[in-house]
């Protein structure tokens, strides 16, 4: 376990960033709202991936590894997936027809974020294993007077809690200013939100205590967490679109049916992602996956490998608005081309990286510092040891370039021509092939087989230095 500095982070239910103190240190909890699997997921999903996984790294580094626990849940409970379920697979249970929907989405994210350098968290429960949890809740909100049954629905009084609004600092005055009154005429407050739909007969569905019906979407995450993580945890996080009305109505839930102050006592979002200066969507025509972006040519003319997409986005505060950009990740790839590729890793980390990252993750600073003892450990192989645990800390290194058969072949080829020139003492044309594959990254290296003598030339792909 490594040295144990005061962690301070940004809590959006104060306004306050606060020393962190966990409820029990042997078990540090945090609970992250993941994907919906209908779709590939977008970049913009892929900044809060980041971003957790640097925090459940520093937990980890602080506490031990044994004593935190991840949670982060896989939404397969969507009007649009159970349509498809029910359209596609008819004759076979719910949730093994969502299974089949959403399996090669859910494969896919799995692997992007995997490319971006995330560790699988400890739990990824699903929605679909959790429907007996969700029903229990809302058994316990209706027998404590905060929920009712209306028109086929059941939903959540949110005047029977006094506080409510408290994350988003929004009144219900204020949301009932903007509600539809006539659209919502059953509800008895506009701002009610809905825990239990009835589903129609050619609609997907499970059997609960109110009929046939699926779950609303907040009422999922309160189930989830309090079943892995229990009724109060110590941190949970998502972007910042959740705040409302997903998180608010999360806390709404929780606290009502279980009769506690909080949910978690720290809450944590990251901002928001623009893309090229403008608001990231389909219609703008600037609506990237990670995929596209690790496996085509859709950004940029080009592929990006998961080590620059991470530390592109690592380069701003994770509280800040980020504008990913084709400027920003050149920058991020021009700089993980000046670090070496860590060995292992041996002792602790940088105490600078460490307490860069303890001040609210301020990646930002590490980055820059990590930046420092790459060019140390570039020179001195002391350092190099220290530069890998330190580039562990925040998933992000620069890997060995692995070239296609056809490359090495050619390259080879021209190693050969080179060879032959130099016999020929047309050292002019020889150079010429050096200083082009040079240029092109490939380091070569001259001298004499012991055996015969003769001069034999290796290479070997060269990362530049600073």
């Amino acid at each position: 376990m490594g040295a144990m500095p005061t962690l301070k982070l940004y809590n959006t239910l104060t306004r306050e960033k606060a020393d962190f103190r966990p409820i029990d240190p042997e078990n540090v909890r945090m609970y992250v709202c993941g994907p919906t699997v209908y779709d590939y997921a977008h970049i913009g999903n892929a900044r809060p991936n980041i971003v957790f996984d640097v925090l459940f790294r520093l937990l980890r580094h602080v506490y031990g590894a044994n004593h935190v626990t991840y949670a982060r849940n896989i939404t397969d409970v969507d009007d649009k997936i159970n349509a498809r379920a029910l359209r596609d697979y008819p004759g076979l249970p719910l949730n093994e027809a969502i299974r089949r929907v959403t399996e090669k989405t859910e494969t896919q994210f799995l692997e992007d974020i995997a490319t971006l350098g995330c560790l699988d968290p400890d739990v990824q429960p699903r929605a679909t294993e959790n429907i007996a949890q969700m029903i229990e809740i809302i058994e316990k909100l209706i027998a404590k007077g905060h929920a009712y049954q209306a028109a086929g629905e059941v939903l959540f009084d949110t005047k029977s809690m006094a506080d409510y609004g408290e994350l988003s600092k929004r009144n219900l005055d204020e949301q009932q200013a903007g509600a539809r009154i006539a659209v919502d005429a059953h509800k008895k407050n506009p701002g009610d939100f809905v825990l239990w739909k009835l589903s129609e007969a050619d609609e997907p569905g499970w059997d609960s205590p109110w009929g046939r019906g699926r779950p609303g979407w907040h009422i999922e995450c309160s189930a989830m967490s309090r079943h892995y993580l229990g009724e109060v945890f110590d941190i949970h996080g998502g972007g910042l679109d959740l705040i409302f009305p997903h998180h608010e109505n999360e806390i709404a839930q929780s606290r009502c049916a279980h009769g506690t102050e909080v949910m978690a006592n720290v809450w944590m979002h990251n901002g928001f992602l623009q893309v090229e200066g403008r608001k990231m969507s389909k219609s703008e025509g600037n609506f990237v996956t990670i995929y596209e972006l690790l496996h085509t040519e859709k950004f940029g003319d080009r592929k990006w490998p998961g080590e620059v997409l991470r530390l592109a986005m690592l380069m701003t505060h994770y509280r800040e608005p980020i504008d990913f950009s084709l400027k920003r990740l050149e920058e991020a790839e021009h700089l993980l081309s000046k670090w070496p590729v860590p060995g292992e890793a041996v002792g602790e980390p940088d105490p600078a990286i460490v307490a860069a990252l303890a001040d609210d993750l301020n990646t930002v600073a590490a980055v820059q510092a990590l930046h420092a003892l790459a060019q140390k450990a570039a020179v001195d192989s002391r350092q190099a040891g220290v530069f890998a645990a330190s580039a562990a800390l925040l998933g992000v290194a620069p890997k060995e370039i692995e070239l296609d058969e056809a490359v090495v072949h050619e390259i080879d080829e021209r190693v050969r021509a080179r060879l032959e020139l130099i016999k020929a003492k047309n050292f002019a044309e020889a150079d010429s092939i050096r200083d082009d594959l040079q240029a092109r990254g490939i380091q070569l290296k001259d001298g004499k087989d012991p055996e015969t003598g003769e001069r034999v030339t290796t290479w070997e792909v060269k990362r530049s230095q600073a």
